[in-house]
């Protein structure tokens, strides 16, 4: 099992979990996070004041998927989340030890 964590644009979500919905996955955590890559932030006006922006806002969005299932989970991420402009994002992807369903207890794949 992995478990894929990609940060991405706050616009591109809806796209991102449809595009997953489509390929069966069944559940995602969504966290609005802020953070900075490459853009490293920008400088605004507000009220005649001038100040540096150096967190951005981003979605962080958390996947567990068969081992099998990984490799199409991100290339449907990739191909949903891209826009061609920088902070577009990044994908993590981590083994995935154990999983146990609360409710029920079901442990491993059948817990996703």
């Amino acid at each position: 099992m992995k478990l894929i964590t990609a940060i991405i644009k706050p616009s591109r979500l809806e796209d991102v979990r449809q595009a997953l919905s489509g390929l069966g996955v069944q559940g995602m955590t969504v966290t609005e996070v802020k953070g900075f890559g490459r853009q490293k932030g920008h400088t605004e006006l507000y009220r005649g004041a001038e100040y540096v922006v150096d967190f951005l806002p981003k979605t962080r969005i958390e996947v567990a998927v068969a081992a099998d299932m990984a490799e199409r989970a991100i290339e449907t991420i990739l191909q949903s989340a891209r826009t061609g402009k920088i902070g577009d994002g990044k994908i993590f992807v981590y083994d995935l030890e154990q999983v146990v369903r609360i409710r029920t207890g079901e442990t491993g794949a059948s817990a996703l």
